[in-house]
Order: structure tokens, then C-alpha cells, then sequence
């Protein structure tokens, strides 16, 4: 009997592909303990939410952003309520919504172009409007309508619903939460939040190199023995842990500390937090990342 429902972690991409993937790792946490059982690869968006709709109980971290900067929101004058601004979003083409983004970014002052959310700073992470290097905008406007269709619970946007901490009995039960492996790999490589030189992946396989894969193995290294301020240990086989150290565009890997964030999320959980870990006093229009 496992502590937790089923546990899963997703590497994102917006136009998956044979070549891009979306990659999601499976597992459950007993006694600190995160046991890796299964990895999937998804070519094409229908697939995986159906995945995700096919089981009916579940806490995933997604390497997605959930929420749009309530700077953007404000100054395009849409309401200031979550689920209608990703509907509205979403309901836009991308050729549409480049134009806007554009228009906003030109109408702010030099180096301060984009809006970023207030879970940006502490996460390190890119702003959720950005649509080049990287397309996180593209990820939300993907993802977010699919992720809304399964009527799972967001945390980080969403009064608390569950009365428990026992979810075992509700199946139909799922929970979303936004994750961001470069923030948790940066934990394990002792680096500050605004670091930007990881140096354990590149989607160019020609830009790959041996130095890239040894820091992938001190990673898994790393979640494997639980030297890291969160504790949870990693439970994977030779063969998993194989394809985290092998794979040069780190998905596989990225997949896995996606399922590490979900993981911590659920213990905190489990201890009584109201809110799944983050902070309280969040805001819900933008929500927040899993350990910022």
C-alpha cells in the first residue's frame, strides 16, 4: 500500500513530435521514498490528455506555466479571473496573440519589455507571456485548456476543496500543479535561483557533450541518496536511470524532477499544509511554482 495516489511528472512540449516529445514520469511516495515505475512518451497532445483523463486519480507537477502576469491581464483589461483568462487565451490563435504580446513588449521601457509574475524571481523562471526562447506563452496556450478539461484541482489558483489529506478514497480526485525542473536541478547543484548556467541538457545533439551528461549523473546521484534540502529519495532501476543519464535533451530527466516536485507537494499535504506546500498568500490570477 502506497502513502500517496498515483504521482506523476510531466516535460512539457507545446507541438510534441517524434523528435520532441512530451514525457511523463510515474511513481508513488511511501516513506520518503519516491518509487519511479513507469515513463512514457506522448508524439501528439490527444494522447496524453487522454492518459491523464484515463486515470482517475492523481498529483502531477506539469513543467508548464498555469498563470499569465497580472500586469498583461490588466493592461489588455480582461477580468481578473483565472480560468476565463486561460479560456480566453487559449480561444486566441498564436499568430493573433504575437501581435498583442508584441505591442505590449514595445510599449514598455528598455529592459523591462516583458511582464513577469511574482513566482518568477524566487523560480528563476522565464516570464509566462515569453513566446521566444523559450515559447513558454505557446506551453500555457496548449496545455492549460487541456489540463482545465479534466476538472482537477490548482492549488496555486484555487480555494482549498480537500477536507482530508486522504485522497485515497476519492477517486476521482486529481490535482494540478505547476513545476519547473531547473529550479529543483538547481537545489541539487547547489546554484541560486537566478543561475542560468544548468549545463546538464541541449536540444541540439550536436551540442551535447560529455560534461552535460556527468552533471545529469549528479543529479540522479543526488535524488538518489536525498543530500538535498527536501530529503526524498529517488527509487529507480539501472534501466530508468540509464535512460535520465542517456537522454542529452534531458526530458527523461526533467520528467523525474517534475515527479520529485509533485512528490514534495503531496508530503507537504499529507502534514496538513492548506495548500499543497506554496505560500498562502499567493496570487491566484498567477499562480505559483512547486517549491519557490
Amino acid at each position: 500500500m502506497h502513502d500517496s495516489p498515483l504521482l506523476l511528472g510531466c516535460d512539457f512540449s507545446s507541438s510534441p513530435s517524434r523528435q520532441k516529445t512530451i514525457v511523463i514520469a510515474l511513481g508513488y511516495c511511501t516513506d520518503g521514498m519516491v518509487q519511479l515505475t513507469e515513463l512514457r512518451h506522448y508524439r501528439n497532445l490527444t494522447a496524453w490528455q487522454a492518459d491523464l483523463a484515463a486515470w482517475p486519480a492523481w498529483v502531477g507537477g506539469f513543467d508548464l506555466p498555469f498563470g499569465l502576469p497580472r500586469a498583461l491581464v490588466q493592461v489588455w483589461g480582461w477580468p481578473a479571473d483565472w480560468q476565463q483568462v486561460i479560456r480566453h487565451f487559449s480561444a486566441q490563435t498564436r499568430p493573433e496573440l504575437r501581435v498583442k504580446l508584441q505591442a505590449f513588449c514595445d510599449a514598455r521601457p528598455q529592459g523591462h519589455k516583458f511582464a513577469h509574475r511574482a513566482t518568477d524571481g524566487p523560480a528563476g523562471s522565464s516570464p509566462s507571456m515569453k513566446w521566444v526562447n523559450p515559447p513558454v506563452a505557446w506551453m500555457l496556450h496548449a496545455g492549460m485548456p487541456l489540463l482545465l478539461d479534466l476538472n482537477a484541482h490548482f492549488p496555486a489558483h484555487q480555494a482549498a476543496v480537500l477536507t482530508t489529506p486522504d485522497i485515497q478514497n476519492a477517486p476521482c480526485e486529481r490535482v494540478a500543479l505547476e513545476a519547473y525542473p531547473s529550479l529543483l536541478a538547481r537545489t541539487l547543484l547547489g546554484l541560486a535561483p537566478q543561475s542560468r548556467s544548468l549545463g546538464y541538457k541541449q536540444d541540439d545533439p550536436k551540442r551535447q557533450t560529455p560534461a552535460q551528461r556527468d552533471t545529469r549523473e549528479r543529479l540522479l546521484h543526488t535524488l538518489l541518496t536525498g543530500a538535498y534540502p527536501w530529503g526524498l529519495r529517488l527509487s529507480a532501476t539501472p534501466a530508468q536511470q540509464a535512460l535520465c543519464c542517456d537522454d542529452g535533451k534531458g526530458d527523461v530527466l526533467d520528467a523525474v524532477l517534475c515527479l520529485m516536485q509533485a512528490a514534495w507537494s503531496w508530503q507537504q499535504h499529507r502534514q496538513g499544509h492548506p495548500r499543497w506546500g506554496l505560500p498562502l498568500d499567493i496570487d491566484p490570477l498567477e499562480g505559483w511554482i512547486v517549491g519557490a
